[in-house]
Formats: C-alpha cells, sequence, structure tokens
C-alpha cells in the first residue's frame, strides 16, 4: 500500500467530519508569510544542496505538512461539491 492511498484513507473519513463553513474555512487556509518564507529558504538551500541534517528535517516536515493540507483541502473542495447537488 503506498503511502498516498494510506494517506488517503486516513483523511477521508476525517473530511466527511467538515460541514460547509469549516470546508470553506479549511480552502482559504494558508500559512504564515513567516513560514513561507522559512520554506522558501529551506527550498533554495536544499536546491544548492546546503541543508544541513536538522533544516534536511525541518524541510521535510514542512513539505508533509503542506502535502497533508493540501489533500485536505482536495477533500474539502469535493464535500463542497456535493453540499451543492
Amino acid at each position: 500500500m503506498s503511502a498516498a492511498s494510506v494517506l488517503d484513507g486516513l483523511l477521508d473519513p476525517l473530511s466527511r467530519c467538515l460541514d460547509e463553513g469549516s470546508a470553506r474555512r479549511l480552502i482559504e487556509f494558508q500559512v504564515s508569510p513567516d513560514i513561507q518564507e522559512r520554506i522558501e529558504i529551506l527550498a533554495e538551500r536544499a536546491n544548492e544542496g546546503l541543508l544541513t541534517e536538522d533544516e534536511r528535517a525541518e524541510y521535510e516536515t514542512l513539505i508533509n505538512a503542506a502535502d497533508f493540507i493540501a489533500i485536505l483541502k482536495l477533500k474539502a473542495r469535493r464535500l463542497l461539491l456535493s453540499f451543492s447537488q
């Protein structure tokens, strides 16, 4: 079983806990400018091959969290579509 299918299986039931209002708020969610700036700094350092081990772990954590949020947002969008039908 792939990591993506495991994550999808975990988030699908969670997304069904959302009502219309919370789904809309989730879709509108954005990371803070400070966090976005940190991601960009780490991405640049990663592209240059300059990450320390601690930075690599931090960057991987941020990427995993971003993936998690993106998948949950997609599920919220699909849920909103089902509310409108």
